[in-house]
């Protein structure tokens, strides 16, 4: 962008940049918060609604798939009916949903609440990333999808943490209720700082729209319940792989050929920086949300960690991020992007070996100190990359571009946590078998250890408890071994970007 547009662009910035800011970070850490907060207080809310496990899947299972549906539909809204309307009518939603959750009394109930705040929440993060790349001019762009990626990662990381005190010291429903206080905040401060922003008329592809909504919904519902019915030993994860092979089809036949305005602009696959962070992005979504699931089961069911001290350990996480975005706010426009980027994914790789030495008798500072490399690793990938992938994207598909970023990461999230706990429970199937070959009455290290481990019911039990603990720790390690390959099979991969020149329609998007 040359240096007059440049100085347009920040002419032209809106005032109360920074409560505008404030504004939509409220709003997308409720959102990111929500994804993880709930999930340490799913054993009480089936205890307090009289659910099965397979029923409480679902109050898990129906946010996944209505904010993976409606997040590619966030980009297009936006333009119908203008940015701030579509966030204002996201956070009200969103604040309501969460309240609903708690009032909820049945299951029934609980799943319709879940299911519209997926509906309403799903907009809140990329239309947050898009609001701050508008307000800010290109060459703070760094420094805004810092704080962006603070509320993104930060949200996840703490959620356990958070919703593990509020189940402990008051109640499950509180996990819900936390969010009313954000929202009502959120929408006062949009409502009185945020510009509208030009609305860009088109008509709606209903035939994408509905190809690309059941590929969305039928993929989500397979990688959910896949674990649960044995992957493809059940027909109903045949027909839903059916269902999302042949709507993705449709959708992507539709879209390159269709001669009216898409849902999806194909026009935007051809930046490749656009491209290329979409893959990394996926590559993240992968890493971090699967660590993020594995880490909470391995501290407090194989290692007994409470609630609350699970939630410590891991926080420094979060201290890694925060730092990393520290650092990299200085380090862009000195360094190449393509190397912080590349640093960040060999911090990951580093910390996921650190991982793959876990053991049942080791100290917090294990987990302490590869949480706080991965959080490193995590902030130098994804701020650098937030920027870079929208640094030649025109700033008319900015709306529909964060919207993909935001539903590529998410579909990461999802494969990489079916992928690690499908694994997590075949491998400690596995190892236990090959273990138990090993223990029998003839060993001499059995004899010396454990000499009336085969005398008595109790102390068959306490081996069997012995050997399926190390099994499933074996497990764990082989998981995150797997992550560390995959990042570092990336790294190569950065040479892909390009240093990142700014569009040439660079200016700001224009407000009513």
């Amino acid at each position: 962008m040359s240096a007059v547009a440049a100085e347009g662009a920040a002419a032209t910035a809106p005032p109360h940049r920074g409560l505008i800011t404030l504004s939509v970070m409220l709003a997308s850490i409720m959102q990111a918060l929500d994804n993880t907060i709930a999930n340490v207080a799913l054993p009480r809310i089936q205890g307090s609604l009289s659910a099965t496990q397979d029923q409480m899947t679902w109050v898990l299972t129906s946010y996944i798939i209505a904010a993976a549906i409606m997040t590619p539909l966030s980009g297009w809204l936006a333009g119908q009916v203008g940015r701030k309307r579509v966030f204002l009518f996201s956070v009200v939603g969103f604040t309501v949903a969460s309240a609903l959750c708690g009032l909820a009394g049945t299951l029934p109930e609980i799943v319709l609440a879940r299911l519209l705040q997926g509906l309403c929440g799903a907009a809140l993060i990329p239309m947050s990333q898009a609001v701050l790349l508008d307000i800010n001019p290109p060459k703070e762009h760094a420094k805004a999808m810092a704080i962006w990626v603070m509320a993104v990662t930060i949200g996840p990381i703490l959620g356990p943490a958070l919703g593990g005190w509020l189940t402990e010291n008051y109640n499950w429903r509180w996990v819900f209720y936390i969010n009313v206080p954000f929202g009502i905040l959120a929408f006062l401060g949009i409502l009185s700082f945020m510009p509208e922003t030009q609305r860009r008329k088109s008509r709606f592809d209903f035939f994408g729209f509905t190809a690309l909504s059941l590929a969305i919904g039928a993929f989500q519902l397979m990688l959910d319940r896949g674990q649960l019915k044995d992957w493809f030993a059940s027909s109903e994860i045949w027909v839903e792989a059916i269902v999302a092979g042949l709507a993705f089809y449709l959708f992507v036949v539709h879209m390159l050929t269709t001669t009216k305005a898409p849902f999806i602009s194909p026009a935007m696959f051809k930046d490749r920086n656009f491209v290329t962070g979409n893959f990394f992005i996926f590559v993240v979504g992968v890493v971090l949300f699967a660590t993020l699931a594995l880490l909470p089961p391995l501290l407090q069911d194989l290692l007994n960690y409470p609630v609350v001290l699970a939630g410590l350990v891991t926080a420094p996480r979060g201290f890694g991020t925060l730092a990393a975005m520290l650092i990299v706010g200085r380090l862009m426009g000195r360094i190449d992007t393509r190397i912080i980027i590349a640093t960040g994914f060999a911090l990951t790789a580093f910390s996921l070996w650190q991982m793959t030495g876990f053991y049942l008798q080791m100290g917090t500072a294990s987990v302490v100190w590869s949480g706080l490399a991965q959080g490193l690793g995590t902030g130098f990938v994804y701020v650098p990359l937030a920027a870079i992938t929208f640094a030649t994207l025109s700033p008319q598909f900015r709306n529909e571009g964060t919207a993909v970023f935001s539903l590529i990461r998410n579909i990461g999230s999802s494969v990489g946590i079916s992928v690690v706990t499908t694994l997590l429970t075949r491998n400690t199937q596995a190892m236990h078998s090959r273990l138990a070959e090993q223990v029998t009455p003839f060993s001499d290290v059995m004899h010396a250890q454990a000499p009336d481990a085969f005398t008595s019911a109790s102390g068959l039990a306490a081996l069997n408890a012995t050997v399926s603990s190390q099994a499933a720790m074996i497990a764990y390690n082989d998981d995150f071994k797997l992550m560390m390959v995959l990042t570092l099979c990336a790294v190569p991969l950065v040479g892909l970007l390009r240093r990142g020149a700014a569009a040439r329609d660079n200016a700001p998007v224009a407000i009513e």
